[in-house]
């Protein structure tokens, strides 16, 4: 059937202005493209930045095993001091407290570390500077030495030879508990288990003593029923203590149920410290770490306050730690403190 010549001019024009709708089409999406493409660039340079901005400053905390106290307290204080880009302090999960320093020393990323301040004893001979090399912001909280022992052991040298528990390996027991019988003198059979299975083994006589280290009191003692003659053992703090260590008591109000009213145990106490390391002082490593003393020291009284642990309430900003130098900046905000305070009328 043949077209009439106005029926295919009709045909054409429809033709022709389909191709020209499906051109146009072509032609937005491809501007639309463009846009989104340039759009994606744009975002991508801010994000470059806020990458950098971001990375200026964050500071690297070193914390110790995720059961421990240090990694806890470390956790609090990225709570306080945090002001989103402007600082941000990561509390690093470690294989212990005494790893921590290690990783101070070697780990990239690591700018300060929670330590016991004998962890500097392992270091004496592979780096002889190394009290050089470190320097404390602050004395966190000191950690007591507690031997508990049977009651057939009446003294330390009671213990030579005999089975004592310092607790599994990564913890502050578990190095300087040795590190301290050495001091002593006293060899004994170590063994390193979880205290509480230790404590039942002790129960059954199988072990004669347990040693803690950690801030009193402990609730193993609080709350523990124990029959009559398990007791600590005092250890006097003399001049082969005085590089690392504290001198401490144990007493009633803190474990009742094991001191009599009115005595008093001696023993010693191990600093739990945040270090740095001993960055040049216009280095950004410096600066981070300065900032981090501004803001921690300034927001102290938020750690103190309730909801956060209890050691916060019984930090000194001024206490020293044994074999050590301060922080410049945080030497520097404590001198302007006082001096502020010599200022008021």
């Amino acid at each position: 059937m043949n077209r009439s010549p106005k029926s295919l001019s009709l045909l054409l024009l429809t033709c022709l202005a389909a191709m020209m709708l499906q051109a146009t089409s072509l032609e937005a999406q491809t501007a639309r493209n463009t846009r989104t493409d340039a759009q994606l660039v744009r975002r991508s340079l801010p994000q470059e930045n806020e990458k950098d901005r971001m990375n200026a400053w964050t500071v690297g905390l070193a914390g110790g095993l995720l059961e421990g106290a240090p990694i806890r307290l470390a956790a609090e204080m990225a709570r306080v001091v945090d002001d989103g880009a402007d600082l941000h302090l990561l509390p690093i999960v470690t294989r212990g407290a005494t790893d921590n320093l290690n990783a101070l020393l070697y780990l990239r990323g690591v700018d300060t570390a929670i330590i016991n301040s004998d962890a500097l004893e392992e270091y004496k001979v592979q780096a002889p500077q190394i009290r050089s090399r470190i320097t404390y912001l602050l004395n966190l909280f000191p950690s007591e030495l507690h031997i508990f022992v049977r009651p057939e052991i009446t003294g330390l040298q009671d213990l030579a030879g005999k089975k004592v528990n310092f607790n599994t390996l990564g913890t502050a027991a578990a190095y300087s508990g040795p590190l301290i019988f050495s001091r002593l003198g006293i060899d004994v059979d170590k063994t390193f288990i979880p205290h509480q299975v230790a404590l039942e083994r002790m129960r059954k006589g199988e072990m004669s003593a347990v040693v803690f280290i950690t801030s009193k009191p402990v609730d193993a003692f609080v709350k523990g029923r124990w029959e009559a003659g398990f007791k600590f053992l005092p250890v006097n703090y003399d001049r082969k203590f005085e590089d690392y260590y504290l001198p401490a008591t144990l007493d009633a109000n803190e474990y009742p149920n094991l001191i009599r009213q009115g005595e008093r145990i001696s023993t010693i106490a191990v600093p739990t410290a945040l270090v740095a390391f001993n960055w040049p002082q216009h280095s950004n490593r410096y600066q981070r770490v300065a900032r981090l003393v501004e803001y921690l020291f300034s927001r102290i009284d938020r750690l103190q306050a309730p909801g956060f642990d209890p050691k916060w309430q019984s930090i000194n900003l001024a206490a020293t730690v044994p074999g050590l130098t301060r922080f410049q900046a945080a030497q520097d905000w404590l001198d302007r403190k006082a001096r502020s305070a010599q200022a008021r009328p």
